[in-house]
């Protein structure tokens, strides 16, 4: 069983996820967009600035935001100055760090998705005189849905088990920036084994079924595909 600290985590963890997977999709989906249609020669650059935590240590990416939203950071001025205070060791700061560190996990599968759409579907649109904002909403995001599907899951999930940015970020303050994975490593660091397998045991098969629902969508989403493409070449 889960004691009342734990709980705290969890739900706090929730939270962060839930809010870091919308600032994602909201932040993710015009930069894919822009990735899956551009011809610029500054696209390689952009892909490999979203793609970089994923080589990145997380203590790495961790230890510069800090640098960077710190007191003596330009960005920790900036938000003094605003009266916003620091944003290290708070919830806010943690959102901010999970969003960046599960950026990648969100563009590229809504990247892949975009470029799957093709040119053709919008090129029927655009005969049919929809504007551009018009191609997007009805034409390019239902056939990108599968897409958004697979980048939300990934981003949720990523944020549930970040460790090394959160606890860079936010340290360990109950109620605040104590999220599981940090209890876990708290509860293991005083010899509470008990209470870590529960908790690692817990994300091992959140963990598990997340992936598990996800490769048996996509699974089933490619034989209705294939079906569809099997039926379209009989007719």
């Amino acid at each position: 069983m889960l004691d009342p600290e734990d709980i705290q985590a969890l739900v706090l963890t929730a939270k962060l996820a839930g809010l870091t997977t919308v600032l994602l999709l909201m932040l993710g989906t015009p930069v894919a967009w822009w990735l899956a249609r551009t011809q610029s020669r500054l696209k390689g650059m952009v892909a490999a600035v979203v793609a970089l935590p994923l080589v990145l240590p997380p203590t790495v990416i961790g230890f510069y935001l800090l640098m960077l939203m710190g007191a003596q950071g330009p960005i920790g001025q900036l938000t003094q100055s605003m009266g916003l205070g620091l944003l290290p060791f708070t919830f806010t700061g943690l959102v901010v760090a999970s969003v960046l560190h599960s950026l990648p996990f969100v563009v590229q599968p809504l990247h892949q998705a975009f470029e799957a759409v093709g040119t053709r579907p919008l090129e029927a649109a655009a005969t049919l005189r929809a504007s551009p904002w018009d191609r997007f909403v009805t034409v390019a995001l239902p056939l990108a849905a599968p897409g958004f599907l697979t980048a939300s899951v990934l981003g949720f999930a990523h944020t549930v088990g970040e460790f090394g940015v959160v606890l860079m970020m936010g340290g360990n303050i109950p109620g605040a920036t104590r999220v599981l994975s940090v209890a876990l490593y708290g509860h293991v660091e005083a010899l509470e084994m008990a209470k870590a397998h529960v908790l690692a045991g817990g994300m091992v098969v959140f963990g598990f079924g997340v992936m598990l629902a996800l490769y048996l969508f996509n699974g089933r989403l490619g034989g209705l595909r294939a079906g569809a493409s099997v039926g379209a070449g009989r007719v």
